[in-house]
């Protein structure tokens, strides 16, 4: 008795009461928790929580995009609570959330600024819901088959006269809300409409054209288009681009259309951009590659204080990048985010006789560190970039300079230290066949006697502390998984120059402390792994992990590694897998149950097998994780009973749980990946590069 009167807790003993914090301090503690916490839990334990976290700092932007635990119940709640004070309200991809949710926002009066973005919502919804909002300025929605603008109220298209931002989502053929936004400043444009019907029909580009329905862009600052692959989608722009080209507004000063494959330049396009390079001066730049390949129009556009620029997959050389963009390579201080992803010749003086593998010409690299001293997001993927031998002048060491990079994207060729490998043999040559995958273990000696600190690679990595997003993907690297198609079945072999990337080069990335995203593909001559490891260990912030076609392709050699480095990942939250023959067994899955804060899985593997009780037992034990994706090679009926039973088994505790386990290679694939929602399938699912993908900021 004496020792429980004598005994202190621990939080006395040590002097420390959280609630003699100030309220300034509790308040930025408290800003780190989600909001329906806050206002459902938190604020019931004592009195001066009950009234902190109801303080405006925290109630007047509610952020429930990545708030997979919440319910209809739990907004319904929230909404009546603290609706009147809720000023910024995002519910971006909260999918699993029914369409009656979206009523509960009337109780939101004073609302300035709503995503919607991947939620259901109908016309009359969403008519009944804007006719209550009269002081909303921003708005970002999706437009599904369906939707009917004459179902608008007039209360609801007065709301919609005085927005001036809005994201709008097309999953159908259609203007959307778009004539009614007559104030329009900020316009962006997502277009995700398939070719076909699910009955199989072929779908038509063409809308109704009339008074009634025309966009209204005279206030227009932003345009920003992004097309999923299909000729409809690209008609469907042509049809918004059209009332641009009758005149353009003076305050334009961000254009940008990202497109896939061929997006062909029409009289209409054509004239809009002479009359852009005529009347306004841009801050923001992205064209379609055909738009800009074999025309002078970069020579007549001018610009401002640029802050964006993307030339992804043009055949621009590096001397017209250089005399026509940056202006004989000035001061272009003002740029923060450049993507060159496929931009092939971008770092050569020109294009016209050289092979995409030539060296590159460093000086131009030079000029463009120089003049865009402040970048913060580059992207030099999906090309090769091959450095010469002469010392000093490697990509590696001019990117060095780049101090304020956040994101780097860059081809696996391009990270050789050339002089470094005229002097020994490629490590790939110790390798012995994958059928004698034993043999591997002769390259470990090879690694250990390296002395990798003295590679440019591990200098690049030691001169960017900062950096948040690596992606290091082989040139020639094309996912088993892309956009409506059928899974592909063989991929290109690997750049001769990449051969030699491997474990020691994984290891330099573990010195990047503060990263929180990274994406490895296709580097050849990883023989165990072993790097991997080095980066669960060091970059503990790490919360995104891509992994595809690692070492040699009939054997997953990194496994043993992978499995270790997943015991230290306590804050991943999204790991995607692509390799063929990968087994997710009982082992990897007791290894990946380490990552306590996991939500979402993909993994994509031609001929790989899983284990189902495996799959299941990791389910139960990480309570976090909310989709799970796997494309392997079991059967069909395989596939539909553990989807089935992992649906059943935890759909009523995790409201946001989506589950898709189907045959890679299945013929009806693409029907499957239609069904995933948008915020899965584009940010996890599908393999792309992010760097510089769009503007920083684009949206809130």
């Amino acid at each position: 008795p004496q020792e429980i009167i004598s005994g202190e807790s621990e939080e006395e003993s040590s002097g420390v009461n959280l609630m003699e914090f100030s309220d300034e301090i509790l308040l930025h503690i408290l800003s780190y928790v989600p909001c329906t916490d806050l206002v459902l839990n938190v604020r019931r334990t004592c009195r001066k929580l009950a009234t902190l976290c109801l303080d405006k700092s925290l109630t007047q932007t509610v952020l429930l995009q990545k708030d997979y635990k919440v319910n209809k119940d739990k907004v319904k709640q929230l909404m009546r609570d603290i609706g009147r004070e809720i000023y910024q309200l995002n519910m971006a991809g909260c999918y699993w959330l029914p369409s009656s949710s979206i009523d509960h926002i009337t109780r939101c009066k004073n609302l300035v600024k709503l995503n919607l973005s991947g939620c259901h919502i109908t016309s009359l919804h969403l008519s009944k819901m804007l006719s209550t909002l009269q002081h909303l300025r921003s708005l970002a929605i999706d437009v599904n088959p369906g939707f009917d603008a004459s179902q608008l109220s007039s209360e609801c298209k007065a709301t919609l006269s005085r927005v001036l931002e809005l994201k709008q989502t097309l999953y159908t053929p259609s203007y959307g809300v778009v004539p009614c936004c007559t104030s329009l400043e900020k316009l962006l444009l997502y277009f995700e409409i398939l070719d076909r019907s699910r009955e199989g029909f072929m779908l038509s580009g063409q809308l109704m054209v009339g008074e009634s329905n025309v966009p209204h862009y005279q206030n227009l600052r932003v345009f920003y288009a992004r097309l999923a692959p299909g000729y409809v989608n690209q008609e469907v722009v042509r049809l918004y681009l059209a009332v641009l080209s009758d005149r353009t507004p003076e305050n334009l000063h961000a254009f940008l259309i990202s497109a896939p494959g061929s997006f062909a330049e029409t009289g209409a396009t054509k004239n809009l951009l002479d009359s852009m390079a005529r009347n306004v001066r841009l801050d923001a730049l992205q064209l379609p590659k055909a738009w800009i390949n074999g025309s002078g129009l970069l020579q007549h556009l001018k610009f401002n204080n640029p802050f964006y620029f993307s030339f992804s997959r043009c055949t621009l050389s590096g001397g017209q990048l250089i005399q026509r963009v940056m202006n004989g390579g000035k001061d272009l201080k003002s740029l923060t985010s450049l993507n060159l992803s496929g931009c092939i010749h971008c770092l050569a003086p020109e294009s016209l006789f050289r092979k995409a593998e030539d060296d590159i010409d460093s000086s131009i690299l030079e000029s463009l560190v120089v003049s865009c001293c402040n970048l913060k997001h580059l992207n030099l993927s999906a090309a090769h970039h091959h450095s010469s031998k002469n010392i000093g002048n490697h990509l590696c060491q001019l990117l060095a300079r780049l101090k304020h990079l956040l994101s780097l994207a860059l081809p696996v060729c391009s990270i050789t230290d050339v002089a470094a490998n005229m002097e020994k043999p490629s490590m790939q040559s110790n390798v012995m066949p994958q059928t004698l995958g034993k043999k591997v273990r002769i390259g470990i000696q090879t690694y250990s006697n390296q002395k990798p600190q003295s590679s440019v690679f591990w200098a690049l990595m030691g001169s960017l502390p900062f950096l948040e997003n690596l992606e290091i993907i082989g040139s020639s690297f094309s996912s088993a998984m892309p956009r409506n198609e059928p899974a592909i079945r063989n991929s290109l072999p690997p750049c001769v120059r990449a051969q030699s990337v491997g474990d020691s080069e994984v290891a330099a990335i573990g010195q990047l402390t503060y990263l929180q995203s990274l994406t490895l593909a296709q580097l050849p001559n990883i023989l165990t792994g072993s790097g991997l490891i080095s980066i669960g260990l060091q970059c503990q912030h790490l919360r995104t992990l891509s992994l595809a076609n690692l070492g040699m392709m009939g054997n997953v050699v990194y496994m043993s590694a992978l499995m270790d480095m997943l015991k230290h990942c306590k804050c991943l939250r999204d790991l995607r897998l692509e390799q063929p023959y990968f087994s997710a067994g009982a082992q990897f899955f007791q290894a990946l149950s380490h990552c306590s804060s996991l939500q979402r899985l993909c993994i994509v593997s031609r001929s790989g097998t899983l284990q189902s009780d495996a799959v299941m037992s990791f389910m139960a034990n990480c309570l976090e994780v909310i989709m799970c994706h796997m494309f392997m090679g079991e059967s069909l009926t395989v596939c539909k009973n553990l989807q089935q039973s992992i649906v059943r088994s935890f759909q009523a505790d995790r409201p946001a749980l989506n589950v898709v386990i189907f045959p890679l290679l299945h013929e009806d694939l693409t029907e499957v990946i239609r069904d995933v929602p948008m915020r899965h399938l584009d940010e996890i699912t599908l393999f792309k590069s992010r760097v510089a993908e769009e503007p920083p900021n684009l949206w809130w």
